[in-house]
């Protein structure tokens, strides 16, 4: 069994801002990752609110120059999907679905979390067939068609904004009279012709033959249901933790999201959690890229007194 000072589970901002502090420590890291580098970050159109690109940057852009200043320390790299983590006293050991298993001092979680789902009927079966939760990966198969976006937050209005610049027309569905998002998203909303509010309003099903064809919404207010004839869905309505994998040792809340402390550690010693995967009211790459800096000095320092 390979062992390693730390490992890291998750090569998002998070994940590759906790390996960079270790490496630039000197320690022996391998990251483990499900997909490709880069997390949710690889599916924004760009990012306007990290520090240092005053015009904005393209999410696939700036997740190359992660990896890139990453990769300048030569880590060890794996690619492979988390079956479990078993504690242990000093070392604790990580078991994938292959049922290969590397041992640790350190544990870092950056598993990030992934699009929830509406949960209507439909919603299942039309999904890659209408129903999208990623903008970027999918709008430009509705070019000059009517779409349908579900959510309040900065997610739904910034992919909104994105989804009018391809389709003919976009509507705008969200659950309350007001908006949770950024004030300048919203006001890039309202200002936006091809953009329809739809307030006060949930999507109760999902309808189509072979493909999507309409949702049918409710207005929460009035009790009245009405069908959209639309082409295409998009869901945004918040996020699930990856933490499937995680031991009943550590604390979740209620959503399953992983508590630790101001210094990322969880109540278990020696392993920690970063970015979307903990619970934290602000999920930007901005924060997780703080998150991963913490989590990586104070696996650092941990180590170091289990040395002493």
């Amino acid at each position: 069994m390979k062992k390693y000072d730390a490992v890291i589970i998750g090569s998002g901002p998070a994940g590759l801002t906790a390996a960079l502090y270790l490496l630039r420590a000197r320690r022996k890291v391998l990251i483990i990752e499900k997909l490709t580098p880069g997390g949710q970050v690889l599916l924004t159109e760009r990012i306007e609110n990290y520090p240092g690109f005053p015009e904005g940057i393209a999410g696939f852009e700036l997740v190359d120059a992660f990896v890139k200043q990453v990769e300048g320390y030569a880590p060890e790299k794996l690619t492979g999907e988390v079956r479990e983590i078993k504690v242990g006293q000093t070392d604790h050991v990580v078991q994938l679905t292959d049922e290969q298993e590397i041992k640790a001092r350190v544990i870092i979680i950056a598993s990030g979390a992934r699009w929830r789902r509406l949960g209507a009927p439909g919603e299942v079966e039309f999904t890659g067939k209408g129903v999208s939760y990623c903008a970027v990966c999918d709008g430009n198969f509705f070019k000059d068609q009517v779409v349908v976006c579900i959510g309040g937050g900065d997610t739904a209005l910034e992919e909104s904004l994105y989804l009018a610049k391809i389709a003919k027309k976009v509507y705008l569905i969200h659950r309350r009279d007001k908006f949770r998002g950024t004030k300048i998203y919203q006001e890039k909303v309202f200002a936006h012709p091809k953009i329809e509010i739809i307030w006060d309003s949930v999507v109760k099903e999902f309808k189509g033959q072979d493909f999507l064809s309409a949702v049918r919404i409710k207005n929460l207010k009035t009790g009245e249901e009405q069908d959209l004839s639309v082409n295409g869905a998009f869901v945004f309505v918040g996020m699930d933790p990856n933490t499937d994998f995680v031991p009943p040792q550590i604390k979740l809340d209620a959503r399953g999201f992983i508590v630790t402390n101001d210094e990322m550690r969880t109540e278990v010693p020696g392993i920690f959690a970063a970015g979307d995967v903990r619970v934290k009211s602000c999920r930007q790459v901005a924060t997780a890229v703080g998150d991963g800096a913490c989590a990586g000095y104070n696996a650092s320092i941990y180590l170091e007194q289990l040395n002493e």
